[in-house]
């Protein structure tokens, strides 16, 4: 049996910078992943898009790693604005206010998997099983043993789950999950538009679900439109006319017609969220953890929040302790995080429920909202802050 300071479980973006983090602050550590990822493709952009924010973009700087993603694509904006379907007054933020360049940055999925993906191959305290799964977890006062499919039988001191929203790690540690599905899809495709994005970050909120339009280049935008799930797929299988008038009907005409440029896909919507962060000496971040509605862009940025985070907690641990994996801090950490991150679901969920449906009271205080929002400075720059990680 292999012994190491910590084991994680998924490879996906959360899961490889918790790997990578914790084995730059030299803890050995294994990375058990499924499948390796598919390597990114610059003729082929991903559908799944990340706003990253400036918080999390200075996580990937500290690895040294953000030249690399811009290296392969990423676009800026310095601007978000937020519109209702029955309202003239948007809410806008913009980073000049804030002293910033740039809000955040969007991105494909795949771009960042694939940067996090070369750093941790190459990483030599980094012990790769993959293709492998996770087949048993046992956990003693001061240990976590996973066997793993393949046979192989791995210890740490330290287990951390990043194996997504259906996480197997989850199950094995007896970790309840709070579940809410909202009966809609997110559809998402690339379009190029008639006018200009001006980089910002747009969105609608419609009493059928938001929609957004995110900057991804000259004149084309990534879109996220969340549909109840039939009309989700009636729209999938419409011709490319159909959908873009009623795309563009839905957006109000903001950046005149809009022409599809990509495939469409479609995923569920549901929020999920774990009765707690940590069992024993077992760790759930990312998804496996926190899975919320994607209007506000902040699902991603939650896991890499949970992270950055934990690379305080471990550094404070062992400043203190002398032992980076001191379980008190592991406790606080967990705290701390299941707290921020549930504030944040149930937020995301009530603006969601506010904003997206056809009463006419809600409707009317709803479009007020915005434009106070808008009118009060400190408010705003509040708002602009959180969504920039500030």
């Amino acid at each position: 049996m292999k012994s190491l300071d910590v084991i994680v479980v998924g490879g996906g973006m959360v899961g490889l910078s918790a790997a990578l983090m914790a084995a730059r602050q030299g803890l050995q550590v294994a990375l058990v992943e499924a499948h390796a990822p598919k390597v990114w493709q610059r003729e082929q952009p991903d559908l799944r898009v990340v706003a990253l924010a400036l918080d999390n973009q200075a996580l990937i700087d500290s690895f040294g790693l953000w030249q690399e993603v811009l290296a392969r694509r990423a676009f800026p904006y310095s601007a978000m604005t937020v519109f209702d379907a029955v309202h003239s007054s948007p809410l806008r933020f913009n980073a000049g206010d804030l002293g910033r360049p740039f809000l955040g940055h969007i991105l494909e999925n795949d771009v960042l998997v694939d940067v996090l993906w070369q750093a941790v191959i190459h990483e030599p305290n980094i012990h790769l099983h993959c293709p492998d799964k996770i087949g048993s977890l046992h956990e003693t006062e001061s240990e976590v043993r996973i066997g793993l499919q393949s046979g192989v039988e791995l210890s740490a001191r330290l287990a951390i789950g990043a194996d997504g929203a259906a996480s197997r790690v989850r199950d094995l540690i007896g970790v309840g999950v709070d579940e809410q599905d909202y009966g809609q899809k997110g559809v998402v495709a690339f379009v190029h538009t008639e006018l200009g994005h001006q980089n910002t970050a747009w969105q609608r909120f419609l009493d059928t679900g938001p929609l957004a339009f995110l900057p991804f280049g000259d004149r084309c935008c990534s879109i996220v439109w969340s549909l109840p799930q039939a009309e989700a797929d009636r729209l999938l299988q419409t011709e490319p006319e159909e959908f873009c008038h009623a795309l563009d009907s839905a957006f109000a005409g903001t950046l005149g017609k809009s022409r599809l440029v990509s495939e469409r896909a479609a995923f569920p919507l549901r929020r999920r969220l774990a009765k707690c962060m940590i069992q024993g000496r077992t760790l759930l971040l990312g998804d496996a953890a926190h899975a919320v509605h994607p209007l506000a862009g902040q699902g991603v940025n939650l896991g890499l929040r949970d992270v950055r985070a934990l690379r305080d907690a471990l550094t404070l641990s062992k400043q203190k302790t002398g032992d980076a994996l001191d379980g008190g801090q592991l406790a606080r950490w967990a705290r701390t995080r299941y707290s921020e991150n549930t504030l944040a679901a149930l937020a995301f969920e009530n603006i969601n429920r506010v904003f997206s449906n056809d009463n006419m009271m809600l409707s009317l205080l709803r479009g007020r909202l915005l434009g106070l929002g808008n009118r009060i400075t400190p408010m705003k720059n509040a708002m602009a802050r959180y969504a920039a990680g500030l």
